[in-house]
């Protein structure tokens, strides 16, 4: 069982930035990729970015490189997700998931976080 709960979603203009924080729990987390999907409306869930746990390792879509780092703070056992030069497209609910690695299969979902990029 793992558990996952995102925050800092918030409104903010285009041109700025936001960090949003994903908390996981659990017995297994570690074992699994933590990543990052969005979903605006009309528009099917899409991957952003994911990272290892253990050995921190990151990937993310081309639509967001050099925008956004995601990062780990294995204190806080909390993976976050820095987003700069934020555009209205970015605009969609984020979603925090563990995914098995190696696989493209979400074993857990947090309930996601509101961000809005006005223009």
């Amino acid at each position: 069982q793992v558990q996952l709960v995102e925050s800092g979603g918030g409104l903010v203009q285009a041109g700025g930035s936001l960090r949003l924080s994903c908390a996981a729990s659990g017995r297994t987390f570690r074992r699994y990729v933590i990543t990052w999907f969005r979903q605006a409306p009309g528009k099917e869930r899409e991957f952003v970015a994911g990272i290892n746990w253990s050995g921190g390792g990151t990937y993310y879509v081309d639509s967001v490189k050099g925008r956004f780092t995601i990062s780990r703070d294995n204190a806080k056992n909390t993976v976050y997700l820095q987003m700069s030069s934020l555009k209205p497209e970015d605009t969609a609910v984020y979603y925090c998931a563990a995914e098995r690695p190696g696989s493209d299969y979400v074993d857990y979902w947090g309930q996601g976080t509101q961000v809005t990029v006005s223009s």
